[in-house]
């Protein structure tokens, strides 16, 4: 009983930080964990979000035509489902819709610390807490911090010579300019992935004339996009589970059509040249110039690279006043864009749909760093290390660090397959570590080690691996050559794994740095 007293006397005088935890990001990963710890019954929690508004990717996308590329019936939680979607394929503004009315739901308002641009995450060994540093100077701590900062950090500005000099009007995918005008205007986009794919039509019906630099071209598929009745709707309000079950067979679907494929379509490879050839038809049917087709045509095979849907993308380079150039570009000119062949085309405004910096990369981590425990730095770790994590959400370096998007993390048939997952189990260890008056959690160097060859040994037999990706260059691969970008299993396996989270796996210390027992008794603050 004396020992149990003095672990007691020890928990109740711990140091106070000023959150029991904080949450990088307002989008859907974000709040989806701050939903999950109001569930939990833990309240002392705020959500940093560098915005002025949430939604992460949904807020800061409102370029024309923006909207989901997976049926929207999928694209939700599984516990707020929402019977109201407009169409199969949502555009961005009913998906912010969504998110906010999220918010409002489940109480989250009061959490949201909006316009807060965390700039530094350091481990504080001493006080066993996070310390938070802002761009506005001020420093936050916390027993534990949430990164949900998603896969997408940063928008990246393309390398090449002369973007500076040019003396039009640049505006980048991600921070979209709606006052600008292009009627009569040469417009460019530079940069053809899923974006571009939703982009182009809309800037071709607008622009007097439009270029679009290609360097990879994208598979798409025909976009079976049509309104939903408002019959349906009412069906979906009226029979929750109707909803449910339509939701699990277009979710299997979706994960047989682009997961499976990529994921075993090394083992699978004959039938992985049904969805190539679909592709090639469908293009057949949009554009009947044998040469336009040609370079609008991949030369990687299917899955290597994330495909698209659009019912007039393909079509939209027929039109006279489109131009698809292949030529690689040579640098940008005060006036315009000049190619290697020595071609150069004005243009009066710039669009750069060039993507995202990776999560999974050192860059983010070198301006922003995240450092922890015994000298972890994350950008060195991205840097010169395999990208290790434990189910995509803890690293050994980390401890009372979670995340929603860690190295093999992405699984299933949408982005919540995965959130939710990350919910599952930094909820499950926040309580456990409260619950044994414990300081830090962190998960075992072994247990990290044994997932980690559990999981490499399943990429070996990705779709990336096959020959027909060669030359992809494709985001699924990191630099160590890893299936890094997603989990190459089922969403079945990572949610039952979520779900049998093995606690021995993770190291609990007290506020000495000593190994906390079980027989630790429960804080005052503890939930159940």
């Amino acid at each position: 009983m004396a020992k149990k007293n003095k672990a007691a006397r020890g928990a109740q005088t711990m140091a106070r930080p000023d959150h029991d935890v904080v949450i990088l990001g307002a989008g859907f990963g974000g709040l989806g964990q701050a939903i999950a710890l109001k569930q939990a019954g833990i309240d002392d929690f705020v959500v940093l979000e560098r915005a002025e508004g949430v939604g992460g990717t949904w807020y800061a996308n409102r370029y024309p035509d923006v909207a989901v590329d997976v049926p929207g019936i999928v694209y939700q939680f599984s516990f707020a489902k929402n019977p109201d979607w407009s169409r199969t394929f949502p555009k961005g503004r009913e998906v912010l819709a969504y998110i906010e009315g999220l918010v409002d739901r489940y109480g989250l308002d009061g959490h949201l610390r909006l316009g807060h641009d965390v700039v530094l995450r350091e481990w504080d060994e001493e006080n066993q807490w996070w310390r938070v540093g802002l761009a506005d100077g001020r420093v936050l701590t916390a027993r534990f911090v949430i990164s949900a900062i998603g896969a997408f950090v940063e928008p990246r500005v393309p390398d090449i010579a002369g973007l500076d000099d040019f003396e039009g009007t640049v505006i980048q995918t991600q921070q979209w300019d709606d006052d600008y005008d292009f009627a009569g205007k040469r417009a460019a986009v530079i940069g053809t992935g899923a974006t571009s794919v939703q982009l182009v039509p809309q800037l071709a019906r607008r622009a007097a004339h439009l270029d679009v630099y290609q360097r990879r071209a994208i598979w798409v598929f025909a976009k079976p996009d049509f309104p939903i009745p408002a019959a349906v709707r009412a069906a979906f309000r009226r029979l929750p589970l109707l909803q449910s079950l339509i939701r699990g067979v277009v979710a299997l679907a979706v994960e047989v059509g682009l997961v499976g494929i990529t994921v075993y379509g090394k083992q699978i490879a004959p039938l992985t040249l049904i969805p190539n050839w679909a592709c090639r038809a469908f293009l057949f049917t949009q554009v009947r110039d044998r040469k336009l087709r040609k370079k609008l045509t991949p030369d990687y095979g299917f899955g290597c690279k994330r495909p698209s849907v659009s019912n007039i993308y393909y079509r939209t380079f027929a039109r006279d006043d489109v131009e698809l150039v292949t030529d690689p570009i040579e640098r940008i000119t005060p006036t315009g864009i000049r190619t290697r062949s020595g071609q150069e085309r004005e243009i009066d405004v710039l669009v750069l749909a060039t993507g995202f910096e990776m999560s999974q990369s050192p860059d983010p981590y070198r301006r922003r760093p995240v450092r922890g425990r015994d000298g972890f730095d994350l950008a060195e770790f991205y840097e010169n290390s395999r990208a290790k994590s434990y189910e995509g959400v803890c690293m050994p370096g980390l401890p009372n660090h979670f995340m929603v998007f860690g190295p093999f993390a992405w699984s299933g048939s949408s982005w919540h397959v995965m959130v939710e997952n990350s919910m599952r189990i930094t909820t499950r260890l926040i309580k456990e570590c409260m619950a044994r008056g414990a300081a830090s959690v962190a998960v075992t160097p072994e247990a990290t080690d044994e997932f980690f060859e559990f999981i490499s040994e399943r990429g070996k037999d990705t779709l990336m691996h096959g020959k027909a990706c060669i030359g992809a260059n494709s985001y699924y691969i990191d630099k160590h050559g890893d299936f890094g970008f997603l989990r190459p299993t089922t969403a079945y396996q990572s949610t039952r794994a979520s779900k049998r989270l093995d606690i021995s796996h993770f190291e609990f210390r007290n506020a000495q740095g000593s190994e906390a027992g079980s027989d630790w008794v429960r804080q005052a603050q503890t939930v159940g």
